[in-house]
């Protein structure tokens, strides 16, 4: 291709690679091919790094082929107190919307897994951080209370930086209490609930509904807890444990259950489910290996 100016000499176009092409991991500091790393659900083909995944293309990933049922799609947060920081929350909600194409931090609904019937909810890291206001909250106990109608699993993948959204004051906070008690209502009627944590799971959703899993499973080298880093060091004025805070340091004090890579977790989920079975009066029972 060339290009002609006014006195007709011809010159090359130059052509530059097109942008998104190329990632660099964050893990090994690789340039890796992007179509590669989403062939691989999002992992580093070099040393399996896990790069943010939007809730959409999670539910894709763990879901049976065109059986996801979205709930409460529609559901909108409102700015209930006025709240102004670089911008007014409605701004800021309007903004979020249009570069994630969501419209809040969580989806939740029904499908199948494995051709296995379960409720799950995903919040979404990507949206003011993944923070829970009061359209999470709300959602979250939806899909709990119908999962409990239902008598199905639920699963809920945890990714928020952002613990209660501050723009939403008190209403956000009462979130996790709201969501916690539908959680104590399912598990009272016997319900199945996995807790799936994903980097970042922090504040107070880690303090409420993603600790409360039967099940607590974690992607590898994900950052959960309540503080961050930072502040604990500042606040307690003593030089932090190494890995502080990341999945393998909890599993390793007995925080969480397991942890699972991206490319293994479908498969894992539907077998926690096949472990434990619902009885006809809807209380969970756990199979024993060698017992009926």
């Amino acid at each position: 291709m060339v290009d002609k100016d006014s006195s007709n000499s011809e010159r090359p176009v130059k052509r530059g690679v097109p942008e998104g092409l190329w990632l660099k991991c964050p893990g090994c500091e690789a340039t890796v091919f992007r179509k590669q790393v989403d062939k691989l659900l999002g992992l580093c083909p070099e040393c399996d790094h896990h790069f943010y995944i939007s809730s959409t293309v999670r539910i894709e990933q763990l879901l049976d082929e065109g059986s996801f049922e979205e709930w409460s799609a529609e559901m909108r947060s409102v700015d209930p107190l006025g709240f102004v920081d670089s911008k007014p929350y409605t701004e800021r909600l309007l903004s979020e919307q249009k570069k994630t194409g969501l419209v809040d931090a969580c989806i939740i609904g029904r499908g199948y897994l494995r051709g296995r019937p379960l409720v799950i909810g995903v919040t979404d890291p990507a949206f003011v951080m993944g923070s829970m206001g009061s359209v999470v909250g709300e959602k979250l106990t939806r899909a709990i209370e119908k999962a409990t109608e239902l008598s199905l699993p639920l699963i809920i993948v945890s990714g928020s930086g952002g613990g209660a959204r501050m723009h939403e004051g008190i209403l956000s906070l009462m979130q996790m209490a709201k969501v916690s008690a539908a959680l104590g209502q399912y598990h009272e009627a016997g319900g199945l609930y996995i807790s799936v944590l994903t980097n970042p799971t922090m504040g107070g959703v880690a303090a409420s509904f993603a600790s409360l899993g039967d099940l607590v499973v974690a992607e590898p080298e994900a950052m959960i807890g309540f503080a961050g880093p930072r502040v604990i060091a500042a606040t307690v004025k003593q030089e932090l444990p190494e890995g502080l805070q990341s999945s393998e340091f909890l599993l390793e004090h007995g925080f969480i259950d397991r942890i699972i890579n991206r490319a293994d977790l479908r498969s894992e989920i539907a077998n926690f489910i096949d472990y434990c079975e619902i009885t006809p009066k809807n209380k969970v029972t756990h199979k024993l290996p060698g017992r009926e």
